[in-house]
C-alpha cells in the first residue's frame, strides 16, 4: 500500500472527529467514527433513522460527551476545554435545532435577541436593531416579528430559528434536519437561503439530514453513517457510485433515484 504524505501547507480541518465511540448502556450508537470538516465547506452527515447523526452533532457542539475518542473544534480538543473555553467556542457556533426549538412564550424578535442578551453587553435598543437585521437576512417577513412561534408556518419557524442561530455572527453553523417536514417548495427555498448565507458570510456549514434533494443541491461533501460507522465520505457523485450495499440502497432507492435525476437535470 502506498503511503499518503500529508501536505504541510494544507490548513488544519475546522472539525476533526477521531475514533469516536458512543454507547448508551448496551446500545452502541457510534463505533470508531472519524471524519474531518474543512473551513468554508457545506458538509452533510446523512444516513437512516437511528444511525447517530444528531448525536454526533450534539457531541461536536459539547451538549453530549462521547464514550471514547476525540473531537477537535477550531484546533482545540473539546475534551480538555475549561468552562471559559467552552463559552468562547459556543459564541463562534450557531445551531438550528430540529423543528426550530424556538421559545413558545417569546415573539420572533425576542427569540432572535436571546443570544445577544446572553452573550453581549449591548444596549436593548441596539439588540433590537440587530435582531431585526438578522431576521431580514433570512427572508422572514418583518411584519411578523411580533408573532409567536405557534402563529407561524413550518417554513417561517425555520427561518426565525435560523435568524437566532446567526445572531452572534458565527463562523460555524450547524443545521439539524433543517428541511424536515417542509413542503418541496419551502425546502428548496430554505436550501437556496443556506447557499446565500454561506456566500455572504463565508460560513462553514454542517447539515444533519436525510433529505436527498438537499444533499444534491447544497452539499460539497457528505458522510454517510450506518451500523455505527462512517460508511463513506465524498461528493454526492462519488457516493452515488459507491459499492457499499448500504450506501447503494440509500442512494438507489426510488427517492434516491428521483433526487439524483433531478440534480443531474439541473446541471
Amino acid at each position: 500500500m502506498n503511503a499518503v504524505i500529508a501536505d504541510s501547507h494544507s490548513p488544519a480541518p475546522l472539525i476533526d472527529v477521531g475514533h469516536v465511540v458512543t454507547r448508551f448502556g448496551s446500545a452502541v450508537v457510534h463505533d470508531d467514527v472519524s471524519l474531518t470538516i474543512n473551513k468554508g465547506e457545506v458538509f452533510a452527515i446523512a444516513g437512516g433513522n437511528g444511525c447517530g447523526k444528531s448525536v454526533l452533532m450534539r457531541e461536536i457542539i459539547l451538549l453530549q460527551t462521547p464514550t471514547a475518542g476525540s473531537i477537535r473544534l477550531f484546533g482545540q480538543d473539546i475534551g480538555t476545554m475549561t468552562a471559559t473555553d467552552v463559552s468562547a467556542l459556543r459564541r463562534r457556533c450557531g445551531v438550528l435545532f430540529q423543528h426550530g426549538a424556538l421559545f413558545s412564550s417569546l415573539t420572533v424578535a425576542e427569540n432572535v435577541a436571546v443570544p445577544l442578551h446572553e452573550h453581549t453587553r449591548l444596549s436593548k435598543s441596539l439588540i433590537q436593531e440587530l435582531a431585526i437585521l438578522k431576521v431580514a437576512f433570512t427572508g422572514f417577513p418583518l411584519a411578523s416579528l411580533g408573532k409567536y412561534p405557534n402563529e407561524l408556518s413550518g417554513g417561517m419557524r425555520r427561518r426565525a430559528a435560523l435568524a437566532r442561530a446567526m445572531a452572534l455572527d458565527p463562523e460555524l453553523l450547524f443545521l439539524d434536519e433543517p428541511t424536515s417536514g417542509l413542503d418541496p417548495i419551502s425546502a428548496a427555498g430554505f436550501d437556496e437561503l443556506i447557499q446565500q448565507l454561506r456566500e455572504w458570510f463565508k460560513l462553514t456549514i454542517v447539515i444533519i439530514t436525510h433529505d436527498l434533494d438537499s444533499l444534491w443541491r447544497i452539499a460539497d461533501r457528505v458522510a454517510v453513517l450506518g451500523n455505527g460507522k462512517v460508511l463513506g465520505i465524498g461528493t454526492m457523485d462519488e457516493l452515488s457510485h459507491a459499492e457499499d450495499p448500504l450506501i447503494h440502497e440509500y442512494f438507489y432507492g426510488p427517492r434516491g433515484r428521483t433526487a439524483r435525476e433531478q440534480a443531474w437535470s439541473r446541471k
